[in-house]
C-alpha cells in the first residue's frame, strides 16, 4: 500500500522508506563497510552535541549512504551510550535488512565483491519467492542482498489473500505461551503509546 492507494479511512500513508538507523560501534569502520565493500555512498554526516526534541546533552554523529533509490540506512554513533553487547551478531528473527537486487546474476556478482574484500557472504538461499546472500556488518547486524525469483509475485498475491487469517490461527496456536511471558494486558494494548518526556 503507498500514499496514493491509502488506508482504509481514506487517510494517506506512507510510500517508501526514508530511511531505516542502526546503532554502530564506530563511523569510520561503519562508512567502511558500506561504501567500500557494499558500495553505497557516504552521504551526509550530522553531528550534534544534543538528542533533538529531547535538549538532552549527549554527543554524537548521524550518518547516512544512499541506496540508489532516494532510501537510505543511517547509523548512530553515540560512544558515551554504546555497550559492547549492543553490538553482539544479532539473531536474524530480531533484526536484518534485506537489499534487493536485479536478478541472480547481480545476486552472484556482489557476493564475489563481498567475499573479495574479505567478508564472509554466505548463500544463495533459495526461499521461494526469493534468493538471497548473508552477512554480518561490523555492528552485528545481518544483512541481506535479495533478488525475486520468478514465482515470486504469484507467490505473495496467493498469500494475501490468507494473510489475516494466517495471522488469526498463529496467535491462538501461541497465545498460552506469550501470556505466560509477557501478560495478557500486553499482549491486548492497542492504544498509543506515550511519547518520552521532553526534558527541560
Amino acid at each position: 500500500m503507498n500514499s496514493e492507494s491509502g488506508t482504509p479511512d481514506g487517510a494517506p500513508t506512507a510510500k517508501g522508506i526514508h530511511h531505516a538507523a542502526y546503532r554502530c560501534r564506530d563511523a569510520e569502520q561503519t562508512r567502511w563497510f558500506y561504501e567500500d565493500v557494499l558500495g553505497f555512498p557516504l552521504t551526509m554526516t550530522l553531528v550534534a552535541d544534543e538528542v533533538p526534541g529531547l535538549r538532552k546533552k549527549i554527543p554524537f554523529m548521524h550518518l547516512f549512504f544512499e541506496l540508489g533509490n532516494g532510501e537510505y540506512i543511517a547509523f548512530f554513533d553515540q560512544p558515551d551510550t554504546a555497550q559492547p553487547e549492543h553490538f553482539r551478531n544479532a539473531d536474524s528473527f530480531d533484526r536484518h535488512i534485506a537489499f534487493e537486487v536485479e536478478d541472480e546474476t547481480a545476486l552472484r556478482a556482489i557476493q564475489r565483491r563481498i567475499n573479495g574484500k574479505g567478508v564472509s557472504c554466505l548463500g544463495p538461499i533459495d526461499h521461494d519467492f526469493v534468493k538471497s546472500v548473508y552477512m554480518y556488518d561490523p555492528n552485528g547486524l545481518q544483512v541481506e542482498f535479495t533478488t525475486r525469483t520468478a514465482k515470486h509475485d504469484h507467490i505473495m498475491a496467493e498469500e494475501r489473500a490468507g494473510a489475516h487469517r494466517v495471522i488469526s490461527e498463529w496467535s491462538a496456536r501461541t497465545r498460552e505461551g506469550k501470556e505466560a511471558k509477557f501478560g495478557a494486558e500486553v499482549l491486548d494494548r492497542r492504544s498509543r503509546q506515550s511519547a518520552p518526556a521532553a526534558k527541560g
